[in-house]
């Protein structure tokens, strides 16, 4: 069962609800699937059964078809935050690193036929999380992130590009449904997303922090 864990190791006493994920924030993203670029937030869930630690070997089913990885910056929820909450920015109490993962050929057809995509995103194991480091966030908050495969820089992300703010993210989201404490919400993947092989080798870095890195098991 997944548990979400501070940089230093530590337990974080929020247990996760759910996963609010954000499609098409980064234009180049939207531009290399062919996607249009949506006027607001275009908002998905996965469940909590997506979660997984990225700090363990990763094992994804093979039956399912072909695994992409979107790597995004993650916001861990502190405090809840509901249509009415005012500057929702402090209820966020950390910030960490995803790996949003995608069936991208069920999704394309999904898609065609113009059905939901969570068969394509809210598998079992789908969001493999980082623990996360403890911030204050604000208008003026810039992350920027390093997804590599097999030791090649795969995505470079950068918050400052992301079409729509943290706090219009949190706004739009909390007017449709509430965020709870111990809440994940992912912002968005920039250009560089596909798909994944058997034992790959994946590292993620937020900012100048350590790399964290992983095995991956395909079977």
């Amino acid at each position: 069962m997944y548990t979400h864990y501070w940089q230093d190791g530590t337990k974080i006493g929020l247990n996760l609800g759910k996963i609010v994920c954000v499609g098409r924030n980064y234009a180049d993203h939207a531009k290399e699937l062919d996607n249009p670029v949506p006027e607001q937030p275009l908002l998905f869930m996965k469940p909590k059964t997506a979660a997984v630690n990225l700090a363990a070997k990763l094992s994804l089913p093979a039956y399912l078809g072909a695994h992409h990885y979107e790597a995004e910056l993650a916001l861990l929820v502190g405090e809840t935050i509901t249509r009415n909450t005012v500057a929702p920015l402090h209820c966020i109490h950390g910030v960490g690193l995803a790996l949003d993962l995608t069936l991208r050929d069920v999704q394309a057809a999904l898609k065609a036929q113009g059905y939901p995509w969570e068969r394509a995103k809210a598998y079992d194991k789908s969001c493999p999380l980082t623990p996360f480091t403890k911030t204050k966030l604000d208008e003026h908050s810039q992350f920027e992130f390093k997804f590599w495969q097999n030791d090649e820089l795969k995505q470079q992300g950068d918050t400052s590009l992301m079409l729509f703010s943290f706090t219009r993210l949190l706004t739009e989201i909390s007017r449709c449904f509430t965020l709870e404490p111990g809440d994940v919400v992912l912002t968005g993947t920039p250009k560089g997303v596909g798909v994944l092989r058997h034992d790959d080798k994946l590292a993620l870095q937020l900012g100048e922090g350590a790399v964290l890195t992983t095995q991956l098991s395909i079977d």
